[in-house]
């Protein structure tokens, strides 16, 4: 039974990407894991990604051998603007080293894209 299908489909990518494999694909797909891979694509950290439609919908995420942690962050606590960097320092190893993926206001966005929008928000995960 899937609890966090996000926090199953950031396991199997971290598992894939452990093994050195090539791609690996995801199932079940819900907005928020094909909108956390578009955010992830966007910043480099896997290759592509496609969603296939057959009797339940897959994805298929081509990996590219950059993630070297990415999970989620449970509870999914409420950041204001303010305290993102607090949170950058709990969950990332380094200052400009990886993405926090949050949900705003204004959809999901990364923790850099927040800060410039003076948004806040719930966080989701990480990944660096």
């Amino acid at each position: 039974m899937l609890l966090d299908p996000l926090s199953n489909a950031l396991s199997k990518i971290m598992n894939a990407e452990r093994a050195r494999k090539k791609e690996v694909v995801i199932t079940p797909v819900s907005k928020l894991i094909i909108q956390s891979l578009e955010i992830m694509k966007r910043e480099g950290y896997i290759k592509d990604f496609e969603i296939l439609k057959e009797d339940k919908p897959k994805a298929r995420v081509l990996l590219s051998g950059k993630i070297n942690a990415c999970g989620p962050i449970k509870p999914r606590y409420s950041v204001k603007n303010k305290e993102l960097e607090s949170w950058e320092k709990r969950f990332l190893p380094a200052a400009e080293m990886g993405i926090l993926i949050m949900t705003t206001s204004k959809g999901l966005m990364t923790h850099k894209e927040a800060k410039d929008l003076g948004l806040g928000g719930k966080l989701l995960a990480y990944v660096y």
